[in-house]
């Protein structure tokens, strides 16, 4: 599935840049995702309506945000952001650095909570 079909002119670059310049957490999280669950496929600074998510598992509508000490100020920023990730149908589950940096396993337990209970509501459905 491509998910730059309907993005503006520009998207590409600026997942690009985005990838080259991401934070070492981010970076770390989803090496680690790609360790913990190699049969999903996880995209990096994928477009999500105007954002980029910075790490998507589609199969799974999961977006995965890793917060740094510039979100702590923008509570009311992100919740937006989340209303409108939602709003296209994926879940969102956020991390702080620390979180990411001090207690990866902890964050990777979490992440696996996130994907079981997804399975279950699609297998409700």
């Amino acid at each position: 599935m491509r998910l730059y079909a309907d993005q503006p002119i520009g998207t590409v670059p600026r997942a690009r840049q985005l990838w080259r310049e991401a934070p070492e957490p981010e970076r770390r999280l989803l090496r680690a995702l790609r360790e913990a669950f190699p049969a999903r496929k996880w995209r990096h600074q994928a477009p999500v309506g105007p954002f980029f998510a910075d790490i998507l598992c589609f199969s799974e509508a999961l977006v995965i945000e890793v917060d740094g000490d510039t979100h702590a100020d923008a509570a009311q920023r992100d919740a937006a952001r989340t209303a409108v990730i939602a709003a296209e149908g994926l879940r969102v589950i956020r991390f702080a650095n620390d979180d990411v940096i001090g207690n990866l396993d902890g964050v990777l337990a979490a992440v696996s909570s996130a994907l079981a209970s997804g399975k279950e509501k699609g297998t409700a459905a």
